[in-house]
């Protein structure tokens, strides 16, 4: 894999110029969206931590309109990678879903999105006993505390396990006779019938969920003290490799004249 001599996949910001051939975008657009088509096999050099990025036109979509630019920059690649695997896995209304890692990053959106855009009949997710009323908050029916309860010893089986954290040999067990598990996590070989993918982004998959964002009903989760300025990218970076992050990992901002 090659290495980004810039890190960063995700931005929010202003349209300062474009190309010959764009034709959706506009200088002054206000825009968000993950530079990465495929990040995971075929990372930028050229990421986002920055004043200036390229991007792009089909990578990016319009803001939401309620959102700020920090927000909006917690969002597209853990809805992105929310949003797809679910569609991985067929979740259809009525049916009922396990997110393993529900305060993370992608398990936030997963449950967000399983209730208010999948219709999922019951969202149950797995955090520390500190986080089970944000779960809740979100929309889980169901907040397991992981210190305490052994998610695949409890009675009830699931149709879908979305697994953010790389615990599909236990996940397997969990799901009902012909359920689905997917996860994001590349821990050792995967347990059948357990399955991983690689998340391809899109602005049309942005778009798409834009109008819930709008709305409310799903949003962005940050951790209370995962906002840094651009000066203190370091010390973003040491407080993600904590493991004890809630939401979107890091948001690292830049103030510029163009956001204001």
């Amino acid at each position: 894999m090659p290495i980004s001599s810039v890190p960063g996949y995700d931005v929010a910001g202003v349209v300062l110029k474009v190309g010959s051939q764009v034709r959706t975008l506009k200088e002054g657009d206000e825009v968000y969206g993950n530079i990465n088509e495929k990040g995971l096999d075929r990372p930028k050099r050229s990421g986002t931590l920055a004043e200036y990025t390229v991007a792009e036109e089909n990578l990016l979509a319009l803001k939401p309109k309620n959102l700020g630019f920090i927000e909006a920059a917690a969002i597209p690649l853990a809805i992105g990678t929310a949003y797809e695997g679910l569609q991985k896995t067929a979740l259809s209304p009525g049916k009922s879903i396990l997110v393993l890692r529900g305060a993370g990053g992608v398990g936030t959106m997963v449950i967000q999105l399983a209730k208010h855009v999948f219709g999922a009949s019951k969202v149950a997710a797995t955090s520390s006993s500190a986080k089970l009323e944000l779960l809740k908050s979100l929309g889980a029916d169901l907040a397991i505390d992981y210190t305490k309860d052994n998610f695949e010893d409890l009675p009830e089986k699931f149709d879908v396990i979305y697994d953010a954290i790389g615990q599909s040999e236990r996940a397997v067990k969990a799901i009902k006779e012909g359920g689905k598990v997917v996860t994001i996590e590349p821990v050792g070989e995967l347990a059948e019938p357990a399955f991983r993918f690689i998340l391809t982004s899109s602005g049309a998959m942005l778009e798409t969920l834009n109008a819930f964002l709008e709305n409310g009903k799903v949003k962005p989760v940050i951790d209370p003290r995962g906002t840094f300025a651009f000066s203190q990218t370091p010390q973003a970076f040491s407080y993600l490799e904590t493991g004890r992050v809630t939401g979107a990992c890091i948001k690292v901002y830049m103030e510029s004249k163009h956001q204001q």
